[in-house]
């Protein structure tokens, strides 16, 4: 299994949630965020705003749903066709144990 931790702006986080539902996605733990990337932030009227907004989108897949979710999250949280700065990330990385609370039981 793995831990797919993505990054994304705030406006995009229902839209990313709806079409990864709709692909059969439904688990998501979703968390707002503040923080900067290369940018460093970004100016406005002098003003250096260094905390920026987002929000942090966690799911545990399956290591062959991998390809599909990528692709998705990357489609529906682009600003633009292209993309732009600030757009976000999407980390992968390997999950070793999961229990579940209630039961205290390993569970993957």
């Amino acid at each position: 299994m793995l831990m797919v931790r993505a990054i994304i702006r705030p406006e995009k986080k229902e839209e990313v949630l709806s079409e990864l539902s709709r692909a059969g996605f439904h688990a998501a733990t979703v968390v707002d965020v503040v923080g900067r990337g290369k940018q460093k932030g970004i100016k406005i009227s002098g003003i250096v705003y260094d905390e920026i907004p987002k929000a942090m989108l966690m799911m545990a897949i399956r290591d062959e749903d991998k390809e599909e979710m990528v692709r998705l999250i990357i489609k529906y949280a682009r600003t633009s066709e292209q993309g732009a700065y600030g757009d976000g990330k999407v980390f992968i990385s390997p999950i070793e144990e999961v229990y579940t609370i209630s039961s205290g039981i390993p569970s993957l």
